[in-house]
């Protein structure tokens, strides 16, 4: 791949959308992972949760805050599964041995503090910590969504970073995300995630601060959230590849006991929109 051709994927499992005809690419990448709400029936049956309760992980309507970004030069990957059948924002064998009625290879038993969380790839919990599964699983059904799911989202992610990369000498990876307003109380509206500075540049993440800021938002770095995996895994500045996560705060733009849109959303939406077209012009030479 030579990266002068937009890579175009469109599967259940996620899309990539190029930027839009007649519009120049930009190293810019972004990723929704928790946005994506097809929730097979396997899954639904397996559960004790209904429709309305499982949705709590979910990243909502986050997709369609950035749906602007292609007409600015980014290309988007966005999951459609969604988080509680696999989370591509964890390293694909993170998982809970204690979920699963056969045994579990030594690979594949995460042991982080998130798997005791219950929120390894394949998550025990939803985001208010309810159980999700009546019964346990086959470690067969967690490798077929693996392989389903996770093995082509990252590799078309990879994929477009390296394209970026060559096109234009760095590639930057934003990682959409939105949190609940309880993770942050009162005051703070957006969370930039760059594992403490080690996997974006300093410049990158100063613009996006001060941009966010100047349109009147309350920002803060790395607490709660410092990046997941796929910030820690794809951020390599030393390798021209930098990643950001943003986390925002779900009562800026949603209802987050009805998961319905608010007046704030449009607002919101038209800022970053903003933010894009500043991330656009950024200077590749400062990074």
């Amino acid at each position: 791949m030579d990266g002068s051709v937009p890579i175009i994927a469109d599967n259940a499992a996620f899309s990539v959308t190029p930027p839009l005809p007649g519009v120049a690419a930009t190293p810019l990448v972004f990723a929704t992972p928790h946005s994506g709400r097809i929730y097979p029936e396997s899954l639904m049956m397996a559960s004790w949760l209904n429709a309305d309760t499982i949705r709590r992980s979910e990243d909502a309507h986050v997709d369609t805050l950035i749906e602007a970004a292609p007409a600015h030069g980014v290309t988007v990957i966005a999951a459609r599964l969604a988080r509680a059948w696999l989370d591509v924002n964890r390293e694909a064998w993170e998982l809970d041995a204690s979920m699963f009625e056969d045994e579990v290879p030594a690979y594949a038993r995460g042991v982080s503090a998130k798997v005791a969380a219950g929120l390894g790839s394949i998550a025990r919990v939803v985001g208010d910590g309810q159980e999700i599964y009546r019964r346990k699983l086959t470690f067969a059904e967690a490798s077929d969504r693996v392989e389903a799911v996770h093995v082509p989202y990252h590799a078309a992610l990879a994929a477009l970073l390296t394209a970026a990369r060559r096109r234009h000498g760095a590639a930057v990876l934003v990682d959409w995300h939105s949190m609940p307003s309880a993770a942050v109380g009162a005051g703070c509206d957006i969370v930039l995630g760059d594992r403490f500075g080690a996997a974006c540049s300093p410049m990158a993440i100063r613009l996006v601060e001060q941009g966010l800021r100047d349109l009147g938002y309350r920002v803060s770095r790395n607490a709660p959230y410092a990046g997941g995996y796929t910030t820690q895994h794809y951020g390599q500045p030393h390798r021209g590849v930098h990643a950001l996560q943003i986390e925002i705060n779900r009562a800026l733009y949603m209802n987050e006991k009805i998961m319905s849109l608010t007046a704030g959303f449009a607002r919101l939406k038209a800022d970053l929109e903003q933010l894009f077209e500043a991330l656009a012009r950024m200077d590749l030479t400062a990074l």
